[in-house]
């Protein structure tokens, strides 16, 4: 299996050169050159799986047996998984008015990105060790990413890991998750800065291809081809526990809903799709609405401002895995998505071509919800199930609630949720409930933190240069080249 730039103009590379990349150096996004089709024997196939048996074969299509073994592959994600609270991994519960919640977030930071974060780091960890080298990972977060990435490398060996976070942009807990890690390889950064302004030193740091090389850097954010691919498995588990039998032609349609800011788990429903998958899309976004204008208008431009919502994981403005999907819809058409691609980067508005944004539409339908919404459909989700949503998985939620309330006729229907309410206290408050916290989460507020301020004014590229050096010079330089 290669993967080829989304922009055309970089070498293809194999899943190992991907998952050490991130960005391409043409400064596009990795995809896999072709998508296997799968029929209907298939799927049926799969339709019994577990979700770490789905991503076994998710991954055995797209990583290939001379890469990783299969029964290497099958223990690495064994061992992703064995810390997961749930014995099922993630969960369906299934609610009043055909309302199905499927669960993420039962890894150890309690939201979806531990799924694909602890397959990455055990990849990440099999290749680096096979050739004696090290990397360090350079991560930026809205919130989840960054307390999953450290906790999925914290106290390995070949591994340091430097997060920016945006200091108050964050919950409490979200920010104890990543400053209380007080391991030798973790070093965390508090930006005043919203979650796009901080993305900003990153691309400079990545963009100087001589640095990246010296230090052996990569990102573990959604750009990550690795962690698109596991959260492809969201989708398959999602069809197979909501769709009715199997055996009719064609297979039954299950509409999932995806609430996102980066569109990373978007992305893999698209890709998901394309195999053969018999979903439709629906993309809930909160306030910061750019994936919904471009759905329904084709406008792909960023607002003036970032509004902070409750839902704060998805306050974003670039989403950037956009670009894995306008290239998938345009049949792999790397000069149309190059080209539009940087005329956002150069003007931050692109109206997209005709045929694309009728495939788009097509693909996907969008809506976007308010805080008043939030508040009321954890509220009402609550009294309805007593069950308490957090606020992104009430973004989803709230879109099921208006069809129910519309009446409107739909096939069944699944909304992923990607983190626990527990993460969320101010939330829950705020949508007259009572939080439910775990003694795991309430022991942070005892634990001792670290991090360290970038304040407006200060210079946050060079300090991230200086964070990157000082982590070669503690290493004592033993540095070799990460693969090609």
């Amino acid at each position: 299996m290669w993967y080829v730039s989304t922009r055309g103009m970089a070498p293809r590379v194999d899943f190992e050169g991907a998952l050490f990349s991130g960005y391409a150096p043409d400064g596009g996004l990795y995809m896999p050159e072709e998508l296997p089709q799968l029929g209907r024997e298939t799927l049926c196939q799969w339709s019994v799986l577990s979700y770490p048996g789905l991503v076994k074969e998710l991954c055995s299509l797209f990583v290939g047996p001379e890469l990783i073994p299969r029964d290497d592959l099958n223990g690495l994600i064994d061992r992703a998984f064995s810390r997961f609270r749930h014995k099922e991994v993630v969960h369906l519960s299934r609610l009043r008015d055909g309302l199905n919640v499927l669960e993420l977030w039962h890894g150890p930071t309690y939201a979806f990105k531990d799924l694909s974060l602890c397959c990455t780091a055990q990849f990440l960890q099999y290749f680096l060790e096979k050739q004696k080298k090290h990397v360090t990972v350079v991560v930026g977060t809205s919130g989840d990413t960054g307390s999953a990435a450290i906790e999925s490398v914290q106290g390995v060996k070949n591994v340091d890991i430097i997060v920016l976070l945006p200091k108050g942009r964050c919950t409490k807990i979200q920010e104890l998750q990543m400053t209380t890690v007080l391991r030798e390889n973790v070093r965390v950064f508090g930006v005043e800065g919203n979650s796009d302004e901080l993305d900003e030193p990153i691309k400079a740091v990545f963009a100087d291809v001589a640095f990246v090389k010296k230090h052996n850097l990569m990102s573990l954010n959604s750009i990550n081809w690795s962690r698109v691919l596991v959260q492809m498995a969201h989708h398959f588990f999602a069809y197979f526990r909501c769709a009715p039998a199997l055996d009719t032609h064609p297979l039954p349609p299950v509409e999932v809903v995806v609430p996102t800011g980066a569109a990373g788990n978007l992305a893999a429903g698209c890709i998901a799709q394309r195999m053969g998958l018999p979903t439709h899309l629906v993309v809930a976004v909160n306030y910061n609405d750019i994936i919904r204008r471009t759905v329904q208008r084709g406008d792909f431009s960023i607002s003036e401002a970032i509004k902070p919502t409750l839902a704060s994981a998805m306050d974003i403005q670039v989403p950037y895995n956009m670009e894995r999907i306008f290239w998938l819809l345009s049949r792999s058409n790397s000069q149309v998505t190059r080209a539009l691609m940087e005329q956002f980067e150069r003007t931050q508005s692109v109206s997209l071509p005709k045929e694309l944004h009728s495939k788009l539409s097509e693909a996907v339908t969008s809506e976007s919800v308010s805080d008043e919404a939030i508040t009321q459909t954890m509220g009402r989700c609550w009294e309805e199930n007593r069950y308490l949503l957090c606020p992104h998985s009430a973004v989803a939620v709230s879109y099921h609630y208006q069809q129910v309330d519309r009446k409107q006729p739909s096939p069944p229907r699944c909304c992923l949720a990607p983190a626990s309410a527990a993460k969320f206290p101010e939330a829950v408050l705020a949508a007259g409930l009572t939080p439910e916290t775990p003694a795991e989460i309430v022991a942070l507020e005892r634990k001792e933190a670290r991090c360290t301020a970038m304040r407006k004014g200060d210079d946050w590229t060079r300090m991230l240069r200086d964070a990157v050096e000082d982590v070669s010079r503690q290493r004592g330089g033993r540095f070799l080249n990460a693969p090609e």
